[in-house]
């Protein structure tokens, strides 16, 4: 058999497709896996506040199946679906002023876990103090509800990001528009080495596509990765006439991406553009997860009707496929990997550095956790605000004569913007 590498014209029959296993290690998040373990060690958001009201919402995180629920005094829990008692499902439970009763014999059970009543007991009982049920930690922040599913000795602060809190920036709880989670049939990992990924928003949502956004996405910008104290960026910088566009992002490991306005041209100088998305791509098991976080409105993005039909284009399968087919999204392009991308089937360039980077950086984490270390991304300190470092600048740099010096000239700016120079 000729090697996979070969070039052979009309080689199907030579250059089949890898029939090779998943990269366990990533992209399984189960108990006891090494991704599992390794993503159990965040908080992850897990539903918006306003789902969770009056009665009690069945969800799906990292393979677990759990019942979330609010009593009747505010607190958000989190729980097994079964009760301990006859194992009636949790989500038919009443919420009571100190955790749920169960419908079936009237088991009250805490947020905490802890089993508060047994109705028919002896009321001298203590067999309620004997055991307890599965419970994990939530916290609400700013419309969101996040959950802790890691041993409860390792649990860290909930993180506070800068762009949650720039003056003028209003957070809108969402998936890739307002009020709306968006739940993808595939693995989280191959949606994450997305968002590291910039040839894709030149080629995809300018070439394939027509242009989404402005057609200055379709220059093909010079590109850096560096790593941050909290994981990475991608640089992009495009020269824009006398002025060079740099377009940078986050990715904060494990899983969540910053993303700058996309409404930018590059045209008029501007110091600091700030990210209009914090997203978590949330793992619900292996071959599905939850886009979920918050939309950022700004004088920068501004989420009219106009806006939001760009923004929700080619994120799902609600459009006719032959429509898909002519004008994919990211969407089609991701899922389309595979429910488990393979990545025993790649050919991977130089462009492809911040996906390498990326999964360098899983494995990295996943060791951490091994050997009982904290992993990248994770803090300690209640109350922290983190830096990140996502935004759009333009720095007036006029044209050299030389191409290849220009080109060094254009990636210079970008490297200044990453340094901070141009932040508020």
């Amino acid at each position: 058999m000729q090697s996979r590498d070969a070039v052979i014209p009309y080689g199907g029959y030579h250059l089949r497709e890898v029939d090779a296993g998943e990269d366990v290690d990533l992209t399984h998040v189960g108990p006891g896996t090494p991704g599992g373990e390794y993503l159990r060690r965040f908080w992850h958001p897990v539903a918006f506040s306003e789902e969770i009201q009056d009665l009690p919402k069945r969800i799906k995180v990292l393979c677990e199946d759990l019942v979330l629920f609010r009593d009747k005094s505010g607190n958000v829990g989190l729980v097994r679906p079964h009760c301990p008692h006859r194992g009636a499902s949790l989500e038919f439970g009443i919420p009571d002023e100190r955790g749920i009763r169960c419908c079936y014999h009237g088991w009250l059970i805490g947020t905490d876990g802890r089993i508060l009543e047994m109705p028919a007991e002896p009321a001298n009982s203590p067999y309620k103090d004997r055991i307890s049920h599965g419970a994990y930690p939530v916290k609400e922040f700013k419309g969101l509800i996040f959950a802790y599913m890691g041993p409860p000795d390792k649990m860290p602060a909930l993180p506070i990001y800068d762009a949650c809190l720039r003056p003028g920036g209003r957070l809108i709880p969402s998936g890739w528009t307002p009020g709306r989670k968006y739940v993808w049939p595939c693995n989280w990992v191959q949606v994450k080495e997305n968002s590291m990924d910039p040839v894709h928003t030149y080629y995809l949502h300018t070439i394939a596509s027509g242009s989404q956004f402005t057609p200055e996405f379709g220059i093909v910008p010079e590109l850096e990765y560096k790593e941050t104290p909290i994981g990475m960026v991608y640089i992009a910088s495009r020269r824009i006439g006398d002025n060079v566009w740099v377009r940078m992002h986050d990715l904060i490991m494990p899983n969540i991406h910053l993303v700058a306005s996309v409404n930018e041209d590059g045209k008029k100088e501007k110091k600091f553009g700030p990210p209009y998305l914090l997203h978590w791509a949330t793992p619900i098991d292996d071959s599905s997860f939850m886009e979920i976080g918050w939309l950022i409105e700004s004088d920068d993005m501004q989420f009219d009707a106009e806006m939001i039909e760009k923004l929700h284009f080619g994120m799902m399968d609600d459009r006719p496929f032959e429509e898909r087919q002519r004008t994919p999204g990211d969407y089609d392009a991701q899922v389309s990997q595979g429910a488990i991308h393979v990545h025993a089937r790649e050919h991977l360039g130089a462009s492809d550095r911040g996906v390498t980077m990326f999964r360098r950086m899983l494995r990295a984490g996943i060791d951490d956790v091994k050997a009982g270390r904290d992993p990248k991304g994770l803090g300690r300190e209640e109350g922290a605000v983190i830096q990140t470092y996502t935004q759009n600048a333009v720095v007036r740099t006029p044209k050299t004569s030389d191409p290849d010096e220009d080109k060094k000239q254009v990636r210079e700016v970008g490297r200044r913007v990453f340094t901070g120079e141009f932040r508020d």
